[in-house]
């Protein structure tokens, strides 16, 4: 199929096993197995540069201005935050920008969902912040002790004395508004502080999360030719956060619009961003100051974690097929569910329901209706028809830029634009056909869509994709339980959703090659420990201490980075070859000034914050470079010499180039960087 054909190899076997064909690929794998091309310790392939071992970390949204708002970079570096372009000052109040570049407004949309909606109106002040989390930790949540021990042994990934956290940081019981944030109840029309009022919310406390899928974040940037300007091309005012919040409903997910709703709801949770020059953030801080970070990397997608981790592996859009890489249209319309004798209605309406100011018709998981239980909404969308719901807004919108973008939507293809279960479990058993009580609607079918570990495999180098509490999923037969649960199973702690090889055929059916790149963080630190890595690695916090706000702490996420830093400095035969990326999924929902570049109909995102830890980095070092998700390909292709992965990914986009108007938007757009600019390869 055309979604699935490669740029063509250099050899009639590299041509062969570069095709979307599963069963070729497969073969190919195991042929490059059989030969020992997966061995732990890949340092014999050749690269580009220095650099043998990528690890790649993934924590859970937050965006850069929400962690580095005032962040000051060291040796006469340059930072394009909250503080240096006075949107605040150093203690978080109002800057001198603050309204004209960082307001905040409501707006109308009763008709056609719009991603720029008008009838917009400043916030006189924001509409009170959400909170989230446990009421003292998720130990206690649990029905256990809220003991260190206890805390030590549900999640092993923490440096010292990163484990106390675990116990620390609840709500008490607060709700449905954070009172723990100064002025709460007359905030500003922009971003604020989430610490530092007297006895208010602290850096190491759970707060709320705000609404983070893919057509609310598109209305939140509120992209519009007609603000189109030359250092902001796009024209993305990200001026709707809050409206969004509050008009859709935090959490809601597209479920019923309750009595008597005004679009009133708790929703500035957004808004809210932590002080690195207060003390917060301390260690990511300790890596900025010392290492290399990125002031343009930005969410690959718009919306959720799932997409955003498909994207991350494989360059483009997962679609609903037929678990044969044929494209086929999902259940809609009150269709039979697969499982639970239910109906389920998965296709996107974002248009509000009639009487309403921006409530959609349909959107969450899966439109499922069974025994009593309705949860409306969809997530699939068919974005080469304009006659979709929600799709002609943004394809009008990318078509009148002055550079026009290709949407890069198949016909007939519906994408997956949220959060779904993927095709297969752990052990690589077909979940969507699974019919056992384990199971759930919520789940897209195996996909041939090709990604980096076919590719690696094809090259004959070494990779992995290390899943804190792995082992326990595998173990617990993927039964879900709630984050901390009692029995230990890793339920929810083990992130299937973020792991993109259980969506694919190629990797998941092949039990050699899954065996093989299928890991626990265990394995990590025994590897590590052992001086033994692949050549590449993603890295997946447990749902714990991935950072995420309400169920983690950005405290914990700074822990489990700090594990693996600390473990392979000690390890001179890695640290003198290896860099370390950290990043998130996305944004979270989460306020970003920065700007955003359109690339096609699903993105990119907001920006979010991408730290290089490598002898190779220059100290403090700000890359201003535009960059997603999809230059983390670009790097390890570069490096290791391989081809895009195949003639529609992202990886095929060409590097930026900049004029005089801006260092951060590309004149030549589409185009985004290969992370070569973090680093100095020649001191």
């Amino acid at each position: 199929m055309k979604q699935l054909e490669p740029v063509q190899g250099s050899s009639r076997r590299k041509r062969l096993c570069a095709t979307g064909m599963v069963a070729l690929q497969i073969g190919c794998a195991a042929a490059l197995l059989s030969r020992g091309a997966l061995a732990d310790d890949d340092r014999a392939g050749a690269t580009t540069t220095p650099i043998k071992h990528v690890i790649v970390i993934i924590g859970e949204n937050r965006t850069f201005d929400h962690l580095f708002a005032t962040y000051k970079p060291v040796r006469g570096q340059t930072v394009d935050n909250l503080l240096s372009k006075g949107i605040v000052d150093e203690n978080g109040q109002p800057g001198p920008n603050f309204v004209r570049l960082g307001g905040q407004y409501e707006a109308q949309d009763t008709g056609k969902y719009s991603i720029s909606p008008g009838s917009k109106t400043l916030y006189t002040t924001l509409p009170r912040p959400g909170i989230g989390g446990p009421a003292l930790s998720y130990l206690v949540s649990a029905g256990q002790a809220n003991t260190l021990a206890n805390a030590q042994l549900d999640e092993n990934g923490l440096a010292v004395p990163y484990s106390a956290y675990l116990l620390s940081g609840g709500t008490g019981g607060l709700g449905p508004v954070d009172l723990r944030i100064g002025n709460y109840a007359a905030l500003p029309p922009g971003p604020f502080p989430l610490t530092g009022a007297p006895g208010s919310l602290t850096y190491d406390d759970y707060a709320g999360s705000p609404v983070h899928r893919f057509y609310q974040m598109w209305q939140q940037l509120d992209c519009n030719v007609a603000y189109a300007s030359p250092v902001n091309p796009s024209g993305c005012k990200s001026d709707l956060f809050p409206w969004v919040e509050t008009s859709v409903g935090a959490g809601s997910n597209g479920a019923a619009q309750p009595a008597g709703f005004t679009g009133k709801a708790e929703g500035s949770t957004a808004m809210g961003f932590y002080n690195v020059l207060k003390g917060d953030m301390p260690y990511f801080k300790e890596l900025a100051d010392n290492f290399a970070m990125s002031d343009n990397y930005h969410q690959a997608v718009m919306g959720g974690t799932g997409a955003n981790h498909v994207m991350l592996g494989t360059g483009d859009a997962i679609w609903f097929s037929d678990g044969a890489g044929h494209a086929a249209v999902p259940p809609h319309g009150g269709a039979p569910a697969p499982i639970g004798g239910g109906t389920l209605d998965e296709i996107e309406n974002p248009d509000p329901v009639p009487g309403t100011n921006n409530w959609y018709t349909q959107d969450g998981y899966g439109g499922f209706t069974a025994a009593g239980a309705s949860y409306g909404g969809g997530t699939y969308s068919n974005c080469a028809d304009e006659t979709a719901p929600g799709v002609a807004s943004v394809l009008a919108y990318l078509r009148a830029l002055p550079r026009p973008v290709d949407p890069n939507c198949e016909a007939g293809h519906y994408y997956l634009l949220n959060n779904y279960n993927p095709g297969y479990y752990g052990d690589g058993t077909n979940a969507y056909t699974d019919t056992s009580a384990k199971n759930t609607p919520f789940t897209i079918p195996p996909s041939s869509l090709r990604n980096i570990g076919d590719a690696l495999l094809e090259k004959g180098v070494s990779f992995a994709y290390f899943g804190d509490q792995f082992n326990n999923y595998l173990a617990s037969k993927f039964t879900y339980t709630p984050v901390g649960s009692a029995d230990g199973d890793g339920g929810f702690e083990y992130c299937n959703i973020c792991n993109f090889l259980q969506y694919s055929t190629s990797i998941m059916t092949n039990a050699p090659v899954r065996q093989r790149v299928l890991k626990d963080t265990l394995d990590l630190y025994a590897d590590i420990a052992k001086g033994e890595l692949p050549a590449v690695s993603f890295v997946k916090p447990s749902g714990l201490v991935d950072g995420h706000p309400a169920s983690s702490k950005m405290d914990l996420f700074e822990g489990f980075a700090k594990k693996i830093v600390d473990a392979v400095r000690a390890q001179p035969s890695l640290w003198k070859d290896t860099v370390i990326l950290i990043t998130v999924d996305e944004g979270g929902g989460y306020y970003d000034s920065g700007y955003v570049q359109p690339l096609d109909f699903f993105g990119d995102g907001t920006r979010i914050p991408l730290i290089a830890v490598s002898r190779f980095t220059q100290p403090g070092h700000i890359s201003h470079d535009y960059t997603d998700h999809v230059s983390i390909l670009k790097f390890i292709e570069r490096n290791w010499d391989l081809s895009p992965l195949t003639r529609r990914s992202r990886d095929n986009l060409p590097n930026p180039e900049y004029g005089p108007a801006s260092r951060y938007a590309p004149v030549n757009g589409p185009a985004i960087g290969d992370l070569f600019d973090l680093f100095d390869f020649g001191s």
